[in-house]
């Protein structure tokens, strides 16, 4: 049975910055870029434990077409995600949301 997912109002945050910024960019790459997010979270829901764990039990799953990754923290029966961020932010971003 896939896990509960709680997404954070901080990551709420990040996608719909990402989504914003590139709408602007181009009209309706918001909505490929969500769309990239949530086929990612299903695979997260799916198979948790198949994305590596990058710092305190903390894991990141990398969007395929967008410079995006998903930090999130899993347990037997809910996943949480802490942050999408462009993979080229500072880590200390997402780090300091898991502590």
């Amino acid at each position: 049975m896939p896990r509960r997912l709680i997404v954070r109002p901080l990551a709420e945050v990040d996608l719909a910055d990402a989504a914003r910024w590139y709408d602007d960019e181009q009209a309706g790459l918001g909505a490929k870029f969500l769309s990239e997010v949530s086929r990612t979270l299903a695979r997260i829901r799916e198979r948790p434990l198949q994305f590596p764990i990058v710092w305190r039990g903390v894991r990141r799953a990398l969007l395929h077409t967008f410079p995006y990754a998903v930090y999130f923290r899993a347990s037997d029966d809910v996943i949480v995600i802490l942050a999408v961020l462009h993979q080229r932010r500072n880590p200390k971003v997402w780090q300091r949301r898991a502590r």
